[in-house]
């Protein structure tokens, strides 16, 4: 047996199964809407996986001793073609599953398809090596090639691969690679004609299998993970941008999903307004001259079309994430604009990461619409450490206005760390000088407000006229609602009564992304995705009753 057929057998073995690990991961993520720990969970099914196997590749090594015959390739082979097979079928089983059950129900296939992988490094290591005084030097080079394997499998896999092919491709491209490599151990290990004939046949059918069968195992991924016990056979969204960052989702009535969960609507229209977009023309009501903005988050780009066509703005510096919005922006009217706007700078780049790095740059307002306050990597959003970032970056008089997903956590988060703010619906504004919420000044900018041109309420119009005037009301201490707090406005005084019993965010206790059993899967509609507080973030209902 060469030795060098054992080592690439052992990198390329790495290579598949990291690889596909981080394909489960992006689609049991995607089916939670982004949970902490969905990671945590498909990475514990993986490794119980790989345990289970090379536990039972004990079995088979016990009757066969080690000798370096080729001829011994062939069980890790035959596990090869086996495992990439069932590898391959783990992610549309996910997306059948979970339209009838739960997404936990769909781990033990990932332990199942990583057990037959998990068998092939001890099988390859007692086959491959000669049991001499070099055995020992030969092991440590065949752990080494598995490393270097799997490394490159999340590198080439998760930066370059899934940037530039669709999910279906890469799955299906690592089943194919999967078959290929197994029928090369094989062919190495000198069968005889008939014997790979016979292997022939089996990769060939099982490699053509794979290849018909994706457009219909893989029809409506994202649609079934998404929507799961709703999903509607033949219904498929309007739009969907994959790249490493995430994947993103648009329905045909423009409702964005990031990651499979809500995400906001494109959509700036203040007499329609199904994504409560009048949140962000609040800005001109907590702040009397915005002229340099930072927001973080791009999303839709409504937000960020809003406040780019604030009547002071002379610059809006945005930072976002995920590349795939700037797929999506062009693509719709109302907002394709944003990305030709001199005023716009948008950054490609985490939104902390960048406070960080540019610690000389001061705004007026730091605007910020980002997701649910449950998802994996908010508490770097919403802590206390953060808003202290925050601070550094305020201008005297600095408005700091952002989501907080009805968390009663970040509402009493941001009301500790700054002596002065208020909510309004679910946003907070907060700022180290005092602040109110100026309701004629508002009333005077929306009445003349224009995006590209057109003018966001016709006054010679009663019913835009009637329009404004419920607009404006919103930014009044309202009647009392469902659990004692007031709709759509509240001052930080009042916040902080609600909220006595909340702990504070911390970068170490991430409160907000564990509360929620790790199990439990975002309900199927998730534009309608119920929020832990007394309101739920639902805009036809907070608007119209």
């Amino acid at each position: 047996m060469n030795f060098f057929t054992v080592l690439a057998a052992a990198a390329f073995s790495g290579f598949l199964g990291l690889s596909y690990e981080i394909l489960w991961v992006r689609v049991f993520s995607f089916a939670t809407g982004g949970t902490a720990a969905s990671f945590g969970v498909v990475l514990g099914a993986f490794l119980l996986g790989l345990a289970a196997g090379s536990f039972a590749s004990w079995g088979t090594c016990r009757l066969r001793p080690a000798t370096g015959d080729a001829r011994h390739l062939r069980i890790p082979a035959a596990l090869l073609l086996l495992g990439s097979v069932q590898a391959f079928l783990v992610i549309p089983a996910l997306a059948w599953i979970v339209r009838t059950s739960s997404f936990s129900h769909a781990l033990p296939l990932i332990s199942v398809a990583a057990a037959s992988q998990g068998a092939v490094l001890p099988l390859l290591s007692q086959f491959g090596i000669r049991p001499d005084a070099d055995a020992g030097a030969r092991l440590s080079y065949l752990y080494v090639a598995n490393i270097l394997g799997s490394v490159s499998g999340s590198l080439l896999t998760g930066f370059v691969l899934l940037d530039r092919l669709s999910l279906t491709q890469v799955s299906r491209l690592m089943a194919l690679l999967g078959i290929g490599l197994a029928t090369a151990l094989f062919a190495v290990s000198r069968p005889r004609a008939r014997a790979f004939a016979a292997w022939g046949a089996i990769a060939g059918i099982s490699a053509c299998s794979v290849v018909a069968s994706t457009p219909s195992l893989y029809s409506s991924l994202y649609e079934k993970l998404q929507f799961k016990h709703d999903y509607d056979p033949g219904w498929t969204f309007a739009d969907v941008i994959e790249t490493r960052s995430s994947v993103i989702t648009v329905e045909r009535n423009g409702t964005v999903s990031g990651g499979g969960v809500y995400d906001g609507a494109i959509n700036v229209d203040l007499l329609h307004d199904p994504n409560l977009v009048v949140r962000a023309y609040a800005l001109a009501a907590l702040h009397p001259d915005p002229r340099r903005v930072l927001m973080i988050g791009l999303s839709s780009g409504s937000w960020a079309q809003v406040i780019a066509h604030h009547p002071s703005l002379e610059r809006l510096v945005v930072v976002e994430i995920n590349p795939g919005y700037l797929k999506l922006i062009p693509r719709h009217p109302a907002v394709a604009s944003l990305l030709v706007n001199p005023k716009v700078e948008i950054v490609i780049d985490d939104g902390r990461r960048w406070l960080r790095a540019n610690p000389n740059e001061t705004f007026d307002a730091i605007v910020q619409n980002t997701s649910w306050h449950w998802r994996a990597h908010m508490t770097e959003l919403l802590s206390m450490e953060y808003l202290e970032l925050v601070k550094h970056h305020l201008k005297p008089g600095g408005v700091f206005y952002y989501n907080t997903t009805w968390s009663l956590a970040a509402q009493k988060t941001g009301c500790t760390s700054f002596p002065f703010g208020l909510r309004f619906v679910n946003c907070l504004a907060v700022s180290e000088s005092p602040l109110r919420f100026e309701r004629e000044r508002w009333r005077s900018l929306l009445a003349t407000y224009a995006i590209d041109g057109r003018p966001i309420f016709d006054m010679t119009n009663a019913n835009h006229r009637a329009r404004l005037e419920e607009v404006v009301r919103m930014g009044e201490p309202g009647p009392v609602e469902k659990g004692g707090r007031t709709l759509f406005f509240e001052p930080c005084s009042s916040v902080l009564k609600w909220t006595v019993n909340e702990d504070l965010i911390t970068d170490d206790n991430m409160e907000p992304e564990w509360y929620r059993p790790w199990w439990a899967t975002p309900s199927a509609s998730p534009s309608h995705e119920p929020a832990r507080g007394h309101v739920p973030d639902r805009p036809s209902e907070a608007i119209h009753g």
